[in-house]
């Protein structure tokens, strides 16, 4: 491989051209006339029998081009980013210029990272929010364990009222006709949650076991479904049962069934104790995330709408894994959200451009304060990786490469550097 050219076309891109000939290509060609003429029939010979230079007569050399440049041109490619120090952020558009048995000369238009300047990312001063607890976030927590250990009792001796579970059949009609997906049959609904459209819930209370009532309402003007929006609607209701959430006394003995305390006053510590940890930890995110935000903006450079729309797509991604585990697919999502993709995918636009920006502001200041990764501290991270998932140490370095761990700890180590060498100061506490 020899780089004959190496031209910068415009802000980012470049054009390369690159010849590819000597053994490799040979070896190359070798390998394509082994492949493909064993498959060619030769007149007066069997197939795949015929002497090479009858085929090279016959089909022509350059029906063996094709496999060779594809088997050798990425690596040549690959080989010449390596020697011009280039790192590309989006595909290449490749063209052949020309193409021999001795060789073959290529272009490759690419876009690269910006040239980047970094000034004043030291003694950054940015504020750091507080750490408090306050009694009523304790009383909260404990309130929602009190719920979760909850149980639904019978109501036999009284009508339907807010906080209920009332377990109820139900069509719905308008105009004198039923409309799909009006429809349910021992629907468990709790009275004043707002589960269903306004106003149908309200027309339960009062109601006994048993008791079969219509429930008037006009569907909202924002409704999901076209057909229904702003329009009256009649349902039919049957109540068939009611119950009541009874929430457990907290005191001693409610401390011992949901954890591992003996009493109330231990299981607050403890609540307190983790709720701290737990706005630690937010907290010292927050000022990282300050801190890289404010070091970008000491950063200039040129990003190419590539690196954005690359993060834009990796975001969308992230999106749509965490709605498949909810069992939503991101289409369902953006349509009932009334947006189109277009649209939807804009709107990670503005944070994906921030992460970009502070991607390149830590890679430079790598650069600059020539921050490194030894051997020790990228085996230790793969033992971390280990013991985290569960997993042999091995198998996660089939998954995870030395240089992605060696990148992600060179960036971790970029932003303590900021933080070392920033102006820290905390904030007075305050009531949430």
């Amino acid at each position: 491989m020899k780089v004959i050219a190496n031209n910068k076309i415009d802000t980012n891109l470049v054009e390369l051209e690159i010849r590819v000939d000597g053994e490799d290509y040979k070896a190359a060609l070798a390998k394509s006339y082994t492949k493909n003429a064993k498959n060619l029939n030769i007149p007066g010979f069997r197939k795949g029998k015929a002497p090479k230079a009858m085929i090279l007569k016959m089909v022509g050399e350059e029906y063996f081009f094709d496999d060779a440049i594809n088997t050798t041109y990425q690596a040549a490619y690959s080989d010449a980013l390596d020697e011009l120090n280039l790192e590309p952020v989006d595909k290449a558009d490749v063209e052949m210029k020309e193409v021999t048995a001795e060789g073959y000369t290529f272009t490759a238009k690419v876009t690269v990272k910006p040239e980047v300047t970094l000034e004043g990312y030291k003694g950054l001063e940015v504020t750091k929010a507080s750490i408090a607890v306050e009694d009523k976030e304790i009383e909260e927590e404990i309130g929602k364990m009190a719920d979760k250990n909850s149980r639904l009792v019978d109501i036999d001796d009284r009508a339907a009222q807010d906080g209920d579970t009332a377990n109820i059949d139900f069509e719905g009609f308008m105009d004198d006709v039923a409309f799909p997906g009006g429809t349910g049959k021992e629907y468990d609904l709790v009275l004043g949650a707002g589960q269903f459209i306004p106003g149908f819930e309200a027309q339960i209370n009062g109601k006994t076991i048993g008791e079969e009532f219509d429930v008037n309402v006009n569907f909202p003007e924002e409704y999901h479904e076209e057909s229904l929006k702003g329009k009256p609607a009649i349902f039919k209701v049957k109540l068939n049962s009611l119950k009541f959430k009874e929430v457990p006394e907290i005191d001693d003995e409610f401390a011992k069934d949901v954890s591992e305390f003996d009493t109330l006053e231990l299981l607050k510590a403890d609540i307190k104790e983790k709720m701290i940890e737990q706005k630690t930890k937010a907290s010292d995110a927050q000022l990282e995330n300050s801190l890289c935000e404010a070091a970008a903006a000491k950063m200039t450079a040129e990003i190419p709408q590539a690196m954005v729309d690359r993060k834009i797509e990796e975001k969308m991604q992230e999106f749509a894994h965490r709605l498949q585990s909810q069992g939503m697919q991101i289409e369902d999502y953006i349509k009932y959200t009334g947006a189109d993709v277009a649209t939807f995918r804009q709107n990670f636009a503005p944070q994906a451009e921030a992460d970009v920006r502070v991607s390149l502001t830590l890679e430079k200041i790598v650069e600059l304060e020539k921050i490194v990764v030894s051997a020790e501290e990228i085996e230790a991270e793969y033992e971390k990786a280990s013991k985290a998932y569960n997993i042999e140490i091995e198998k996660v370095k089939t998954f995870v490469s030395e240089d992605n761990i060696s990148e992600s700890l060179k960036m971790n180590k970029a932003v303590d550097f900021i933080k070392e060498n920033a102006v820290i100061t905390e904030e007075a506490a305050k009531a949430e």
